[in-house]
């Protein structure tokens, strides 16, 4: 009998395998295994999937925050506001580089940063915030930048679980997660609904001071070989992953679509059942369930 897990990727490669080995070994006979064409032609293809300027690959999701937030000057006693409820990585990065992180809480429905408490959370010293887009929701993104606005801060989108979610805004146009703030960002990691076949991520701008400037830091702080304008990282998508991610993409779409049948499946199961709350769908943004989450009531969640 086979398990089942959590993310079935040996059934998912099994549909795309002819593919993927054909790609996986043409990037092996080119030997262009660093910034190769492949990693060109993924980053050209996911801006066109994000209706976005600027995709910029790098190692994994946590450079991603990391560069971010360095790009937008943060600097040591900075203030940044996170959720409480997130993983581990976005209050990392804020420490790395000797930033405070500032908790508020979320959505109890959603678990997407409250736009409130962000608000009540901003001091003189606070640089940024970064909403999470949890599970595969957007979190309520024209709030937020009205208040960063407001207050002149920068906007850093966690879209590791989200991505090719849409946000709908107030104005009616619907934007994918990630392109909304100054800076947004992702994991390729393999369980997420865009996973490669071992790390990856990538960081998106509509703008052109950014994009060189996370350009560089994420390549050494260079921007011409050997000449090191900003003290940067190493932090680069190898071909093979960007071949295999490509690939993944056409499909990516129909991934989502696939998620979201199986949630609506278990909810006719679980929606019956009292001590089970099944996952809310807000109102302004499509759900990519990157995971399907139960809340239970009166029950030893253990």
């Amino acid at each position: 009998m086979r398990k089942i897990h959590l993310v079935d990727l040996q059934t998912q490669y099994e549909k795309i395998q002819e593919e993927v080995d054909t790609a996986v070994l043409d990037v092996v006979r080119s030997t262009a295994y660093i910034n190769g064409p492949e990693v060109k032609s993924f980053q050209s293809e996911l801006e066109n999937y994000l209706s976005v300027k600027h995709v910029i690959p790098c190692a994994n999701g946590t450079d991603a925050l990391q560069i971010a937030l360095m790009a937008l000057g943060c600097a040591p006693g900075d203030e940044v506001i996170t959720p409480s409820f997130t993983y581990v990585a976005t209050a990392e990065v804020i420490a790395l580089l000797q930033l405070t992180p500032v908790f508020v809480e979320v959505n109890p429905d959603t678990f997407t940063i409250e736009p409130e408490a962000v608000r009540a959370a901003i001091t003189d010293k606070t640089k940024a915030v970064i909403p999470v887009h949890l599970y595969g929701q957007c979190a309520q993104m024209d709030e937020v930048m009205s208040i960063a606005r407001e207050h002149g801060i920068g906007v850093v989108e966690d879209t590791a679980q989200a991505l090719g979610s849409e946000y709908h805004s107030a104005k009616g146009s619907k934007i994918k997660a990630g392109t909304i703030g100054d800076i947004g960002c992702t994991s390729f990691f393999p369980s997420k609904n865009l996973g490669g076949y071992g790390d990856g991520g990538a960081m998106f701008t509509n703008s052109d001071e950014l994009a060189a400037k996370i350009r560089r830091l994420s390549n050494h702080g260079q921007s011409k070989r050997y000449y090191h304008d900003d003290i940067g990282v190493n932090s680069r998508l190898d071909s093979i992953q960007a071949a295999i991610l490509r690939i993944k993409l056409r499909h990516l779409n129909t991934y989502i679509e696939a998620r979201n049948a199986a949630a609506a499946f278990y909810d006719s199961k679980f929606d019956p059942i009292p001590q089970l709350t099944i996952p809310a769908r807000c109102s302004w943004s499509s759900h990519g369930f990157h995971q399907y989450t139960l809340k239970m009531t009166g029950v030893d969640r253990d």
